[in-house]
């Protein structure tokens, strides 16, 4: 991306245009004015027109949503449902992988979201494990180790592609030719790989991947995406059904033979119109040269913060996200994250329980985080280190 590139990004995105410098964009970015526009037409024409008489139009709008995630993520339209949120997309495709007998085995990366494990508690209590595959010496997760714990017992395999409490970016193509050799469902957490690097279903051999669409997506909060194999869908046997995700028929109430049997009748179109300009505006800028751009831009602030005495960085893998993970001697990441903000600088803090395995591996009780967008600038990145620097006093 170009100097005028970011420019024209930054001009069409209120937020930018507020003195606030944002490096939360793993949190949630900013989204562009068209992207409001989106979500306003669309609130203007239930009001207007009727909420209910609108949804013709709303429906339609979903729809272009869902045709512009199937290009980002290279799969069918019809692979692709939406959700209120990451997690909850996440839950309902693992939920709906059950039952879960005594000794199943769930293998997981150390770098597990929170959340998902969370979810995971009803397998165990079923008599289920959860099992950490081993990193490699860079602390990813390690495909040879994986293979060497296959057993017919193994019932998922489930990696979080980039962990929030670092720049990983997790061997995610390797892990899912692993699970695709020996027939394991393999998930993938891409809440924060979505609209930050390149992602093709096809190449990393999931049969389910989620990402929120608030993060690096710049959609709404609210939104958020699910991905499902098309060869897979009839494993999976979600609880929750209402008549748009099973349609009766003379023959009883079936669920649907897309992604859609995860969707419900009730949805916000609104929202979802927001989340389709947002997907489709990253269509147009193309992924590629968003990653080249944060990757770039990353790697400069990564250097400037070694230069200022009492940060360490949390880093681990041999090549690094957008993800900036770091502490200040002497602060606490939720007081830094504060006192920065007073500044009008925004970044974000994590604590143990948004990646409990890992935390708790490094000692980490809690980490500052940097997310980088095509949105940031050089000015963003001196306002960053200025404050840092009074900071650290």
């Amino acid at each position: 991306m170009s100097p005028l590139d970011v420019r024209q990004l930054r001009a069409a995105t209120p937020g930018c245009q507020s003195g606030i410098v944002h490096f939360n964009h793993a949190g949630a970015s900013l989204p562009s004015q068209a992207t409001l526009d989106a979500i306003i037409d669309q609130l203007q024409r239930e009001a207007r027109d009727g909420p209910m008489e609108a949804g013709e139009q709303g429906a339609v709008l979903m729809e272009n949503a869902r045709s512009a995630a199937a290009q980002l993520l290279n799969a069918p339209t019809r692979a692709v449902a939406f959700a209120g949120s990451g997690s909850a997309a996440w839950n309902m495709a693992f939920q709906a992988l059950g039952p879960w007998q005594p000794g199943d085995r769930i293998l997981v990366g150390r770098h597990e979201w929170g959340g998902n494990l969370a979810s995971m508690q009803l397998a165990v209590q079923a008599g289920a494990r959860v099992e950490v595959i081993p990193c490699d010496e860079t602390g990813a997760a390690c495909p040879l180790a994986l293979a060497s714990m296959i057993d017919a017992h193994v019932k998922l395999i489930d990696l979080t592609w980039l962990p929030a409490n670092s720049g990983l970016i997790n061997p995610a193509q390797a892990i899912g030719e692993v699970a695709r050799r020996h027939a394991i469902p393999y998930f993938i957490d891409a809440g924060q790989a979505v609209g930050q690097v390149p992602v093709d279903v096809q190449a990393l051999h999931c049969d389910v991947l989620k990402s929120a669409g608030r993060k690096h997506l710049r959609g709404p909060r609210g939104t958020a995406l699910l991905y499902v194999r098309p060869d897979f869908l009839q494993r999976l046997n979600p609880a929750q059904r209402d008549v748009f995700s099973a349609p009766w028929s003379p023959q009883g109430f079936d669920l649907r033979d897309d992604a859609r049997r995860f969707e419900t009748s009730e949805v916000s179109f609104a929202l979802l119109a927001g989340l389709g300009n947002a997907l489709q505006e990253m269509n147009r800028l193309g992924i590629e040269r968003v990653w080249e751009h944060v990757s770039r831009t990353s790697a400069r602030i990564r250097a400037a913060l070694c230069e200022i005495p009492g940060i360490c960085l949390h880093d681990l893998g041999a090549k690094q996200s957008g993800l900036i993970a770091f502490n200040l001697a002497g602060w606490d990441a939720f007081e830094l994250k504060r006192q920065l903000g007073l500044k009008r600088i925004n970044i974000g803090a994590n604590g143990v329980a948004y990646t409990p395995l890992d935390m708790q591996a490094r000692g980490l009780p809690s980490i500052a985080r940097i997310s980088v967008s095509p949105l940031n600038n050089d000015h963003d990145i001196e306002r960053l280190m200025a404050g840092l620097r009074e900071l650290r006093g």
